[in-house]
């Protein structure tokens, strides 16, 4: 089977998975459009790229060790927590065309939102790593097959984030008040109970 196809068939398994950085983009694309839920997968995206490449470089050996990966979930978990409280508590305001009455904030906001709020999950490094680990040992020197792989994955992924960001905001259309504010209160405590899993995991396991 040719690289780009493996590439493309892990990256539709990937984004059938529920996580913190799926929540908040919906979140964000149901209260704030479809441009800004297209600017924070973008900023997801560049921090999988990123996690990717130095995986690919073979930087990320002191991740592994104990100390780093507490203190990674530690404070991964923390600004989790902290996105979700910020979520639960927003306040949003629609008009009778169903158009959000804020200010919305600029690309790079969102973009860094996304970036930082996928980067700084410590599951995130650690999948791509044994990801990374896998494919290598499957292509073993050929380098150019293991950049086709991630490159089928990466742009999968992306896509399909596009996707829902499209979808979420159709779905805004049929939305009140209500129904938004309680989709905010959802995720919040989503994001919230992932971020205390997660701080719990880490010291539990260690």
């Amino acid at each position: 089977m040719h690289p780009l196809l493996q590439g493309i068939i892990l990256g539709l398994t990937l984004s059938a998975l529920l996580g913190p950085a799926l929540f908040t983009l919906l979140q964000t694309s149901i209260h704030r459009g479809m441009n800004s839920g297209i600017f924070l997968a973008f900023g997801i995206f560049l921090s999988d790229v990123c996690v990717v490449y130095l995986a690919f470089l073979g930087a990320l050996q002191l991740i592994n060790q104990k100390n780093n990966y507490m203190i990674a979930g530690v404070i991964g978990g923390s600004i989790l927590i902290g996105f979700g409280i910020y979520t639960f508590l927003h306040k949003i305001n629609i008009d009778n065309s169903k158009t959000i009455e804020i200010r919305v904030p600029g690309p790079i906001t969102y973009i860094l939102k996304g970036y930082f709020l996928n980067i700084m999950n410590p599951f995130v490094w650690f999948f791509w790593i044994s990801a990374m680990v896998g494919v290598s040992s499957n292509y073993g020197d050929d380098k150019h097959g293991i950049v086709i792989f991630f490159t089928g994955t990466l742009l999968t992924v992306f896509g399909s984030d596009v996707l829902k960001v499209f979808i979420a905001n159709k779905i805004k259309e049929h939305l009140n008040t209500k129904i938004l504010v309680r989709v905010n209160h959802i995720v919040g405590l989503l994001l919230i109970a992932f971020g205390i899993f997660l701080i719990i995991k880490v010291i539990l396991k260690f």
